[in-house]
């Protein structure tokens, strides 16, 4: 037996023969370029193809992993034609008088470790980016095909690390699981299992070899553990926890159609975070009760341009109608900080997380945010929708934020255009200026909800971005969770609902606090509410504590 110990990024246990993902040689010659002309052709269509590739892309990421993953690729295709980048393989071409590869393998070089060596989180892990494109772009100069796994069987798949084009080419029916030597749990690479619900480990280094291609493996997703022709006891151990996660897999289809409600009889509304009208499908797969968090900033970085009101107003109002009466609550616009998009033109920031993003943009460009009200009131008219604001620290921003909110309703009054004039309006707890000022913002809103993710960073002071953070990044922080309870206790005082949308909701070993702290609703990603609704339906409320507000 061989026992590797990696970090777990995507759960579950998996078996089956290793098979290591190779990747066709692409050794270039530094051999000069006959005519620099033909070599700039020659660029010039790789690009052309591998845009199209990156596109189609992610139409497909988009019907198997979501709006996130399509935006990725989205992403890697605007990449493809980046002004400077394309100005780094024309300077090679023509000051070394080398081939569209080796300018190519230059520009790729250059512009990844410019990118890696800046202070911006965000930009350094753009390098990574960078890196795949360049591999496509040399693939398709070389007339090399994408790779695919050679193998008859399913296997686990072995890698130094996936790129993730490449993740996503390959043939899902014959994947058990991913294991790398390297990679964290913010890559693409565990992103995409996740999704995918693959079980993945990451950061196994050289333990790792290639020569154990071919080994029947075992790999636990959430110890990091792999198990190469295992003893055994430690067989035994492995096959116990696959029939446990096979139980539970099954357990998870009765809970369709049950209520989220404690033994004791608390409620608790369970709805779902999404990122575009076609994540619908998974809300309703799932049986969440509502969506709690529909990012519309997505409609922003999957475009060119500023998103027409037509588009906007298409996009929620599809959502809102397929939904059916369900509470829909859609996120205004919340870029800037690690969300950027080229065409808003921002000024660079020395602290992008503290500067102007999210409601900062909205009201300090009134025509964006005019455009985006008008959609989302138009679109009220055909469901329930609510209209949620994010990174709110005053009352006077809310005050802003509804005067915006009624002129939009005066002009659709105007122009005879239907609306919802009750439509709810809600803001996220995000730091602890909102925290603290609660109480008086509880009294301006219909509903509170809470961005984890955010609140643990302003907290803390720990940049969410930073892999290197470890252990100081802690949402079970009990400052983070008395947060959450001022927040709740405010919010109740006004009469008014308050939720959770970050990460931290699906926690399940938190839902005796939360029940404890009062909280109303839980927004989660899809493939967690039936998870949520087991655990809900076996708590009692009553007897929940908040102990761990006081670790």
């Amino acid at each position: 037996m061989i026992l590797m110990q990696g970090k777990g990024v995507s759960k579950g246990v998996a078996n089956g023969p290793i098979y290591f993902f190779q990747r066709p040689d692409t050794t270039i010659s530094d051999a000069p370029a006959a005519d620099i002309q033909v070599e700039k052709q020659r660029i010039a269509a790789a690009q052309e193809k591998s845009a199209e590739q990156l596109n189609a892309l992610a139409d497909k990421a988009r019907e198997e992993a979501g709006d996130e993953t399509a935006i990725l690729f989205e992403t890697h295709a605007m990449f493809v034609e980046d002004e400077d980048y394309v100005d780094c393989m024309m300077n090679a071409l023509e000051d070394r008088g080398c081939t569209a590869e080796r300018a190519v393998e230059i520009a790729g070089e250059e512009f990844s470790a410019m990118l890696a060596a800046m202070d911006d989180a965000y930009m350094q892990a753009r390098a990574a980016d960078i890196k795949d494109v360049t591999r496509r772009i040399l693939n398709n100069l070389m007339g090399i095909a994408d790779g695919g796994i050679d193998s008859e069987v399913p296997v686990i798949l072995a890698a130094d690390d996936l790129a993730p084009s490449e993740t996503l080419q390959l043939d899902k029916s014959k994947i058990l699981g991913f294991i790398t030597q390297g990679g964290s749990s913010n890559s693409h690479t565990a992103i995409l299992a996740r999704t995918m619900g693959i079980p993945a480990i990451c950061g196994l280094g050289e333990a790792l070899k290639p020569e154990q291609n071919g080994r029947d493996a075992y790999i636990d997703g959430e110890t990091g553990q792999v198990a190469i022709e295992p003893d055994e006891i430690t067989l035994s151990a492995l096959q116990a926890k696959m029939e446990k996660q096979r139980e539970i897999k099954e357990l998870m289809e009765t809970m369709k159609g049950q209520k989220d409600v404690t033994l004791d009889g608390r409620e608790m509304m369970v709805y779902c975070n999404i990122g575009s009208p076609d994540d619908v499908t998974a809300v309703l797969t799932n049986d969440g009760q509502g969506i709690g968090l529909f990012r519309s900033e997505f409609l922003y970085l999957a475009a060119s341009d500023y998103p027409s009101e037509e588009d906007q107003f298409n996009a929620y109002k599809q959502v809102a109608a397929a939904m059916n009466g369900k509470r829909v609550v859609i996120r205004t616009l919340d870029i800037g900080a690690d969300k950027q998009v080229d065409y808003f033109e921002m000024h660079k920031e020395e602290n992008p997380a503290l500067g102007v993003r999210a409601i900062r943009i909205c009201l300090n460009r009134p025509d964006v945010f005019r455009t985006q009200l008008r959609a989302l009131y138009r679109a009220s008219a055909y469901g329930k929708v609510a209209i949620m604001f994010p990174m709110i620290t005053s009352v006077w921003e809310v005050k802003e934020c509804k005067r915006a909110c009624q002129k939009v309703m005066a002009e659709l009054d105007a122009e005879g255009i239907p609306y919802n004039k009750d439509t709810e309006i809600g803001i996220m707890i995000e730091t602890p200026a909102s925290v603290l000022v609660a109480e008086e913002l509880a009294r301006e809103v219909d509903f509170f909800s809470v961005g984890t993710n955010d609140l643990t960073q302003y907290t803390l002071a720990c940049d969410r971005q930073a892999n290197d953070l470890g252990k100081f990044f802690d949402p079970h922080h009990p400052a983070v969770l008395r947060a959450l309870k001022i927040a709740t206790d405010a919010a109740h005082k006004a009469g008014i609902w308050i939720g959770i949308c970050g990460e931290l909701g699906a926690d399940l070993e938190l839902l005796e606090t939360f029940l404890a702290i009062g909280i109303d609703e839980l927004s989660v990603s899809p493939t967690s509410v039936l998870p949520l609704r087991a655990e809900i339906r076996k708590s009692i409320a009553k007897t929940c504590t908040l102990e761990k507000l006081e670790c």
